[in-house]
């Protein structure tokens, strides 16, 4: 069983991103189990923590999580042409301190997600240069974010079926990336 943890830079009520990587995180293959890691209750990056031996349980509780996944989806929104820092202060508490980078070597995906028509394409790729630079092994196609995103939702904020063909297509490809570099 291969263990997935998604991260999802948007915690707001009614977030197009949690919904669209929750109907993801259902397409997965058989052999795949997907779980969501908690990322907005940690406190903001702040090296003198690690420095002092003052590191809050939160982020104790996450740099465990993150050794414990086989490979991440990450979901970001993009927030003027970039990640939010919600995602970023997450990455960076898990690559920290120098040398103990949890990150290193895991398969992972990243989705931008975006009511803009381009799509998140700018947070699509600041996350990948980020995660790049942290040696994760990033799904390179099909590149996968997902433009007009409020289209697929109703009035209810009820996700269509319409996103689901595209979704398969990258879970499927996700799953055979982490089946070959995993």
């Amino acid at each position: 069983m291969k263990k997935i943890g998604i991260l999802v830079g948007s915690a707001r009520r009614g977030s197009f991103c949690q919904a669209i990587a929750g109907r993801l995180a259902t397409l997965l293959p058989e052999g795949f189990e997907a779980d969501f890691l908690k990322i907005d209750d940690l406190a903001m990056f702040l090296q003198d923590y690690d420095d002092d031996g003052a590191v809050p349980e939160a982020w104790a509780r996450f740099r465990a999580q993150v050794r414990g996944y086989d490979a991440f989806i990450f979901v970001t929104p993009e927030y003027n042409r970039s990640v939010p820092p919600l995602l970023k202060n997450a990455v960076d508490i898990a690559s920290r301190p120098f040398g103990q980078n949890t990150w290193k070597g895991k398969p992972a995906m990243v989705l931008a997600v975006s009511p803009g028509r381009v799509g998140g394409f700018a947070a699509f790729l600041h996350l990948r240069q980020i995660l790049g630079s942290l040696n994760m092994r990033l799904l390179g196609y099909p590149e996968t974010f997902l433009g007009d995103v409020v289209t697929f939702f109703d009035e209810e904020g009820v996700l269509s079926d319409e996103p689901n063909l595209l979704l398969q297509q990258w879970a499927k490809a996700f799953a055979r990336w982490v089946e070959l570099v995993g």
